[in-house]
C-alpha cells in the first residue's frame, strides 16, 4: 500500500486497529489498548466510541454479529489491515534508520 492521507496513524488509532485483529466489544478494546501500550494509552469511553465511529466511516473496521445483543462487536477490515501494516512498515523503517544512525 502506498502512503495515504491516513498515515501516519495516531498512536491511539494504531492500538485500536491492532486490538481489533480479533473481534472485540468496546470495553474489551479499552482493556486491550491499555495492555498493548503497557498503560501509556488510556482511553475514555467517549473517546473510544468517537474513534470507532470514525474508523467505521473510513472502512477500517466494521461491526460483526455477536451472540450478545447488548454489546456491539467490531473487527478490522481488509482495508484497515492494509493501513495498519503500512504504518507498521513505515515505523520499522524509521526505527532501522535511527538504529543505524545512532550506532555511529
Amino acid at each position: 500500500m502506498k502512503r495515504t492521507k491516513h498515515l501516519p496513524l495516531t498512536e491511539t488509532v494504531f492500538y485500536v486497529l491492532l486490538s481489533l485483529l480479533e473481534p472485540s466489544h468496546g470495553y474489551l478494546i479499552l482493556q486491550k489498548v491499555e495492555e498493548l501500550s503497557k498503560g501509556s494509552v488510556r482511553m475514555a469511553a467517549g473517546t473510544l466510541y468517537g474513534a470507532i465511529e470514525n474508523l467505521v466511516k473510513l472502512g477500517f473496521i466494521e461491526p460483526v454479529e455477536s451472540g450478545d445483543k447488548r454489546r456491539k462487536v467490531y473487527v478490522i477490515t481488509h482495508l484497515g489491515l492494509e493501513v495498519l501494516q503500512a504504518d507498521q512498515q513505515r515505523m520499522s523503517h524509521m526505527v532501522l534508520l535511527a538504529e543505524n544512525a545512532l550506532k555511529q
